[in-house]
Parts: structure tokens; sequence; C-alpha cells
């Protein structure tokens, strides 16, 4: 029974809800893909879209509709495509490689984070604070794959999450940037 919970502890399905140490997701630290660090705080009055993005991944043509997503809303939105290799190993690259990639086939030009954990026991703050009520003050989620959606209004308040199979471009996005 004790091999059991080991190996269901080591699977980072959900992490355990941790209260952060933060007052808002502005404190939270991430940094950029070239290593540098964000300050969230910055796009304090717009509203934030987080998405946990990959390379190799059947739903990575989104990056053309968060791409054009960003680029009709940038005055009321950032879009933040945060890579992360835990589902199906489809980001394995470099950040050099991720850059390169998105640039070449997508021209992405929003910010682009490090690559983190987005789930288990290693799940980047970030993540900790959007898919946790204790933290977000709104609801409790689990990052189910790739390119999972959560927007964040502009004064920093949860909004909601989008599965994966939400368009960018959807209205049930859209509808908050209007």
């Amino acid at each position: 029974m004790d091999l059991i919970k080991t190996f269901v502890a080591t699977l980072g399905t959900k992490a355990d809800t941790q209260k952060l140490d933060v007052t808002s997701i502005y404190d939270i630290q991430i940094n950029a893909l070239n290593g540098t660090p964000i300050d969230l705080s910055e796009f304090k009055g717009k509203h934030l879209l987080f998405v946990n993005v990959a390379s190799k991944c059947g739903f990575t043509p989104q990056y053309k509709e968060l791409q054009k997503l960003y680029d009709t809303y940038n005055e009321k939105l950032q879009v933040i495509g945060v890579p992360c290799n835990q589902f199906g190993g489809q980001e394995p690259g470099s950040h050099e490689d991720i850059e390169m990639f998105c640039e070449f086939n997508y021209g992405v030009s929003f910010l682009m984070t490090e690559k983190v954990d987005v789930k288990g026991r290693h799940q980047h703050p970030l993540y900790t604070w959007l898919t946790q009520k204790v933290n977000n003050g709104v609801k409790d989620s689990s990052v189910k794959w790739n390119f999972q959606k959560y927007l964040i209004g502009p004064e920093g308040e949860f909004v909601d999450y989008f599965l994966s199979t939400t368009n960018p471009l959807s209205s049930k996005i859209v509808k908050h940037l209007k």
C-alpha cells in the first residue's frame, strides 16, 4: 500500500493545496523565456491570459489565434505563453528552440515565460495561484492539457479558466475584453 501511495504522489496530477505568501498575482515571480524577470504588476489595468503552451501538440495551431487575440486587444490584454513539457513531452526544446519555433511558425510577439511545471510536486507558484481557490479567491481547477487558458481581470482578479478545446478567439474569452 505504501508503494501505491508513493507512486500516486509522484504522478503530479494535482498539487496539494498550498496557501502562497503573496497578496496578489502581481507579487508572483516568473522569468521570461530569455531568463529576465517579469514584473506582472506592469500589466495592472490589463487583462492577463496565461496559456500553458507546447510546440508539438495537436493544439499548437492555437498560437495563431492567440497572436490574433493579442494583436486585436493588446491595449486591454497581455497574453502570456507558459511553456510546459508535462503533457506527453510535447515541449522538449530549449528556450532558444521554443522562441525560434514560435516566431518562425506563428509570428508570436506576445510574452513567453520560462518553461515551468503547471501541476504536481514542482508546480510553479503562478499555477498554484491560478489553480487553487485558497490563492485566487474564486475556484479550484487542475490543468488538464496543453493550451488551457486562465483569464485574469485588469485589477488582478481571477475571472475564469478555459479548457484546451476553447479557441482563443471564442466569445467565452472575448466577451470579457469588450
